[in-house]
């Protein structure tokens, strides 16, 4: 009887042991995982988004560009690009252009108020993580920010969403070039100009300036002045076709990829478009020379 109380005893211990062995193993295990989620959840590389379209408004689109290391994001930068191409809204802020201060009487210029938002995103490490004030996306969050922020966060959502991408093939900055001659027949000169950020072809303006002087060639189209819908039964507006040529730039990033059916530079290549479009085309491509 002696000898069976004491197996069952044995027995007892052996389990107790082995219990509390397991529980420190998975106490163990439970520690390891959670050191490897605190090093970082994100993919390393580069993360880019920007808006779908510009304001009409303000005639600015929002840029993103992150970075991250060891699953955390190490850089962030906030930027624009204008409809009508040219600096970046940074470059325009800097330079004055912008002028948030002397013709708004805002506390700080755009480009400071948005590297104070891009700090608060390295900070968190969420761009989730963060609650606004108004409907507009102003937040109180970031002091010193009076701007409205939501734009940056949301495309720094998406961009992480979307996972990391490869920079572009062209170097940041803007891009500009002119025909060197105005049109004997037309009184037209062509231009075009380009603003790059992160590689990218983020905005694309063609547009003509008129030996005589008086408006660009987008505003005399927009204005019904040019009229040739009216006057030449064209399926649409100058500025209208223009648009769309610009847009197939910007989805193509390459002004060498596109493929034309007449002489005069006409292309099947973008739909809604029967105006000659060589010469917008041609010029990107000088312009974008100096980018490589």
């Amino acid at each position: 009887m002696k000898t069976k109380w004491l197996f069952y005893a044995f027995v007892a211990m052996m389990s107790l042991f082995l219990i509390v062995g397991c529980g420190t193993d998975t106490d163990e295990a439970s520690g390891s995982d959670k050191a490897s989620g605190e090093a970082g959840e994100y993919e390393d590389g580069l993360y880019f988004a920007q808006e779908d379209g510009f304001s009409e408004d303000s005639g600015w689109k929002y840029v993103v560009t992150l970075e991250v290391e060891d699953g955390e994001i190490v850089k962030a930068d906030w930027n624009g690009a204008n409809i009508n191409g040219g600096d970046d809204k940074k470059t325009s802020s800097t330079n004055g252009d912008y002028g948030m201060v002397e013709k708004g009487g805002a506390q700080a210029e755009w480009h400071e108020q948005a590297e104070k938002a891009e700090a608060h995103l390295l900070e968190i490490q969420d761009p989730t993580a963060i609650e606004y004030t108004s409907d507009e996306g102003h937040t109180d969050a970031i002091s010193g920010v009076s701007i409205h922020v939501v734009e940056f966060f949301d495309l720094a959502e998406k961009a992480l969403a979307n996972g990391p991408v490869d920079k572009g093939a062209y170097k940041d900055g803007a891009y500009f070039e002119e025909q060197d001659s105005f049109d004997e027949k037309s009184g037209w000169k062509y231009t075009a100009s380009l603003t790059v950020i992160n590689g990218t072809i983020v905005a694309a303006d063609w547009d003509g300036v008129h030996k005589d002087g008086g408006d660009d060639k987008d505003t005399v189209s927009a204005n019904g002045e040019y009229g040739m819908v009216e006057n030449g039964g064209a399926q649409d507006e100058w500025h209208v076709q223009a648009e769309k040529a610009e847009a197939y730039l910007l989805e193509k990033q390459d002004p060498t990829a596109i493929e034309y059916t007449t002489d005069e530079g006409h292309t099947d290549a973008i739909s809604g478009v029967s105006i000659h479009v060589v010469e917008f085309f041609d010029l990107a491509e000088k312009a974008l020379a100096d980018a490589k």
